[in-house]
């Protein structure tokens, strides 16, 4: 009874806490999840508020929010648009993993680590926050904007090659022999391309899973069916090394037409819910202490970063023959970090790879998770400006 009691106390001034600095964010006009993570140091290990009971329910809150978020996003497009936007952004993609993976290389070598902890950091420095980003799109009225969908295709691209990348990595962790690490990376990619390929050529048997035209709508039937149908997906891409975040998307955009636009109205009161516990965990997960030793080398990783996604999103919207706010606007959306650079890190952190990298990792990720939100918000006004000032002189 004591240990309830406690979990819901716990709980109950999170959220409540999370209500205040949401509304100052909304007074301030930017995107609440920059004070989210900052809420979440405070509320870690080693924060001025541990939390201990209801620590596991929030862990769980938090995979629960990324699901949701990438469900949800899904829901906003079709599988035509999908498709469309990956062929034309393919090589956008390559261009985006190679360049933003190369500060992460560098620096590993730099910093004396090997090539394991290379191929870790590259990793970590590569590959955007689609939680993150999904959410300031949103928040920003951004969902209908025409680099939107650049922006995801790159996400998407990005999720694909990591489907690639993370049994790689497990293996080479691992120690694990060719034969088997190639096993797993079959395994992974064959689950990948089945989900994709329902999701694609039958849309309209899953929308029929989740809704039936033949019977009046129920908001409740509704959200169960499709919140249960997204953490199955889910769940079974996880166990089989994908990003269960893909899978979450790919079930967002097999779902069509009523059925979609009834999903979404039903689903965002939870996800906007559980998309802050998934902020305040992912602040929880660093040691404020930790932080001081790492900053200066995640500054300046940070700061290549942003530098690489600005150019990522620039490259890939002036090939979508987008205009040059649009190509600001998608870089800036590009730059936050978040958990896929936290679950590489952990996997080598639990190997024994390198003691320092962890810590690096995650001040760099707490930089970026709060850089890109705030970069997103002000691109526009900053590049006005600037571009007023240099038409001047």
């Amino acid at each position: 009874m004591h240990s309830t009691a406690t979990t819901f106390l716990e709980l109950g001034g999170v959220l409540f806490s999370l209500g205040i600095l949401g509304h100052l964010a909304l007074r301030v006009g930017i995107s609440p999840i920059p004070l989210y993570l900052v809420g979440g140091l405070a509320f870690g290990h080693g924060g001025l508020l541990p939390l201990g009971a209801s620590e596991e329910f929030i862990s769980v809150g938090a995979e629960i929010g990324v699901v949701l978020l990438l469900l949800t996003l899904g829901l906003e497009y079709t599988a035509g648009e999908l498709l469309s936007g990956l062929r034309k952004q393919a090589r956008a993609g390559v261009f985006d993993l190679v360049l933003n993976a190369t500060p992460g290389v560098v620096a590993a070598f730099v910093l004396g680590w090997g090539p394991t902890a290379a191929v870790v950091l590259g990793g970590v420095t590569a590959i955007s926050s689609s939680g993150i980003i999904a959410k300031v799109l949103g928040d920003l009225g951004r969902l209908g904007n025409r680099e939107t969908p650049v922006v995801l295709s790159v996400l998407v691209l990005e999720d694909l090659a990591m489907a690639v990348y993370l049994p790689i990595l497990t293996a080479l962790l691992a120690h694990h022999s060719f034969a088997r690490g190639s096993l797993t990376v079959a395994i992974a990619l064959g689950l990948l391309v089945a989900v994709l390929y329902v999701a694609l050529r039958h849309s309209d048997k899953v929308t029929r899973l989740v809704f039936n035209p033949s019977a009046d709508r129920d908001d409740e039937v509704l959200l169960l069916r499709a919140l249960g149908l997204a953490l199955l997906v889910a769940g079974l891409a996880q166990r089989m090394q994908v990003s269960s975040a893909v899978g979450a998307f790919l079930v967002g955009i097999a779902l069509s037409g009523p059925v979609a636009e009834g999903a979404q109205e039903v689903l965002r009161p939870l996800r906007d819910l559980f998309a802050a516990v998934f902020f305040v965990f992912f602040g929880m997960q660093t040691a404020p202490a930790d932080i001081p030793p790492a900053l200066l080398a995640g500054s300046l990783l940070a700061l290549a970063g942003v530098v690489t996604k600005v150019m990522t999103g620039w490259w890939a919207a002036r090939s979508a023959g987008i205009g040059t706010m649009g190509r600001f606007r998608a870089g800036a959306a590009l730059v936050a970090r978040g958990e896929f650079s936290i679950v590489i890190a952990g996997l080598a952190v639990a190997a024994g790879i390198e003691p320092k990298l962890g810590p690096l990792a995650a001040c760099y990720v707490l930089l970026m998770a709060i850089i890109g939100p705030l970069a997103a918000r002000f691109v526009e006004p900053v590049t006005r400006t600037t571009r007023r000032r240099l038409g001047r002189s």
